[in-house]
């Protein structure tokens, strides 16, 4: 048996969720309150761990957050269907909101879109090795005398790197140098540029968000939210002995994770100008159970999946009402509806080809299909699995589904105290992931 106990806590917008671990990852307790954004977000906190205090004292804290809206990523690339889409995927898997997307030498206009998206971090991306830098040198010429305060990330032309660092130093910028996201066309590089991200959302945004006036939940937060969970997911997946989707339904967004074994053509990769990345994500801005709850109905429609008009009527009001929470067999049956609609759209635009040069996401081998999020966590007996029957047998994308895949609902919100405990306590992570498998 192996000692110790370790907090692992998730400070979201609007809850704060914590889970308390033994040693040998078995689950001791959870707990949830409101995030306190409104005072400080470790008064929630502290609620959390007072209502765990009892179960042991932990030995370790490890904390995650998407409080303040998360991390807002802008990304600044050479050419769209290729460097900009690259760090675009590269940031998506970093645990971030993509917000912003420039393409090509960046004018005064353009630098005005980019500030206006009020990016949290730049990831300036652009040619690969040894190919073309004049892009990249003008961008980062362009930033470094832009007003955008936000710290940037490099990731571009290794040949260009010290050139960019000198035009970026110069003015006092904020900034991080790391390998190229794309080293040569049809490879994909995430690793390095997801750490630097990670670093740097550590370093400089946690604790300029405002969220806390002492200096302790910038010490405590090791990741992004969305981070973490996909770190979770890759656990589970190895876990499990297969490919893994989850389809985590939240009040703001629809996020998809998926990783995958390729086979066959999807090994080679020949035949895309930008590998994709096996360990996905994507975020589903206009999907939302409360906040975004009209985007499901607008997205059900042009997707062509039917609403009742009781469904488009609540959402309508949970949009405005978004502490609302369903009450009686027919409000329940509108949020299993708008949670329908938004899981498959959402896995819709998961599989779906990025570019032309590309082939949808191969998930008809998915072995695991795991639904997260509130909806499904607190619905009726059997709502949550006809959700997730939904994405399985939907073939309006026109590719296989998951058809096959066992399904599962993380009811503990494990996988994000997975992905924490991965890196330093992996054994105790992989018996936890264990407990969300069927």
């Amino acid at each position: 048996m192996t000692a110790g106990r370790y907090l692992v806590v998730d400070v979201g917008s609007t809850f704060t969720k914590g889970a308390l671990v033994s040693g040998d990852g078995d689950l001791l307790g959870t707990a949830a309150r409101r995030t306190t954004i409104d005072t400080d977000v470790m008064d929630g906190f502290g609620s959390v761990a007072a209502e765990l205090a009892p179960l042991g004292e932990p030995t370790e804290t490890l904390v995650c957050s998407s409080a303040g809206g998360g991390l807002r990523l802008a990304v600044v690339g050479y050419e769209r269907q290729v460097t900009a889409h690259a760090g675009h995927r590269v940031g998506l898997s970093s645990g971030a909101k993509v917000v912003h997307v420039a393409a090509g030498e960046l004018t005064a206009a353009a630098v005005r879109e980019l500030k206006a998206s009020r990016p949290d971090i730049v990831l300036l991306v652009g040619g690969t090795d040894g190919g073309n830098s004049e892009v990249l040198r003008h961008n980062a010429a362009r930033l470094a005398a832009s007003r955008v305060t936000a710290p940037i990330v490099v990731a571009g032309n290794a040949e260009a790197a010290d050139e960019v660092a000198q035009i970026l130093a110069a003015t006092g910028r904020r900034f991080v140098v790391t390998d190229n996201v794309l080293p040569r066309i049809g490879v994909i590089r995430p690793e390095p540029a997801r750490a630097a991200i990670r670093a740097t959302f550590l370093e400089h945004v946690i604790g300029g968000k405002g969220l806390s006036r002492g200096p302790a939940f910038a010490r405590l937060v090791l990741a992004a939210t969305p981070d973490a969970v996909l770190t979770g997911v890759g656990v589970l997946a190895d876990v499990a002995g297969g490919d893994v989707m989850v389809v985590d339904i939240g009040g703001a967004t629809t996020d998809l994770y998926s990783v995958l074994t390729p086979q066959g053509e999807d090994a080679i990769l020949a035949k895309d100008v930008v590998a994709p990345l096996w360990h996905a994500r994507t975020v589903e801005g206009d999907l939302g159970m409360r906040w975004n709850a009209e985007g499901i109905v607008a997205a059900a429609s042009v997707e062509r999946i039917p609403l009742s008009q009781t469904t488009i009527a609540y959402g309508a009001r949970v949009a405005s009402e978004v502490g609302h929470l369903p009450e009686g067999s027919e409000e329940w049956a509108a949020e299993r509806e708008l949670a329908t609609a938004a899981a498959v759209v959402a896995a819709r635009r998961h599989a779906r080809p990025q570019s032309p040069s590309e082939g949808p996401r191969p998930l008809r081998e998915v072995a695991l299909l795991v639904g997260s999020g509130g909806v499904l966590r607190h619905a009726p007996e059997g709502a949550a699995q006809e959700v997730l029957d939904a994405v399985r047998a939907d073939h309006a994308g026109g590719w296989r589904t998951p058809q096959d895949a066992r399904t599962a609902v993380d009811t503990a919100y494990v996988l994000c105290a997975v992905g924490l405990l991965a890196a330093g306590h992996p054994e105790a992570a992989r018996r936890l992931a264990a407990t969300v498998i069927p």
